[in-house]
């Protein structure tokens, strides 16, 4: 079973139309099945036409706060890319082999 985390490592501001407004995040998801370890980054962009509920001063967010302004669906799309990693780690994919042909050299 995968443990999914999600962490966000960078952010992006401008000083309009407030302070320290975030207007990109930059962000990992990763996986983790026993040994196995796989993650992918996305990038999420936000406009203060799409801002819903009040301002929060930059000094102010939370992790999880900024993790809630990306859209479950892109996590989610992640999150299977992420698993879609580890489940060929568990079971690797199989490939053809060039075999010499059996009537000589």
């Amino acid at each position: 079973m995968t443990t999914f985390t999600t962490a966000v490592t960078q952010m992006y501001t401008m000083q309009t139309p407030d302070p320290d407004y975030v207007v990109n995040a930059l962000w990992q998801v990763t996986g983790v099945d026993g040994d196995n370890i796989a993650s992918i980054g996305g990038n999420t962009q936000f406009n203060s036409a799409d801002q819903e509920g009040a301002f929060i001063p930059y000094a102010s967010l939370t992790e999880a706060t900024v993790i809630g302004w990306i859209p479950e669906s892109a996590i989610t799309s992640a999150q299977a890319c992420v698993q879609g990693q580890i489940d060929s780690m568990i079971t690797p994919p199989v490939s053809p082999a060039n075999t010499p042909l059996p009537w000589g050299a």
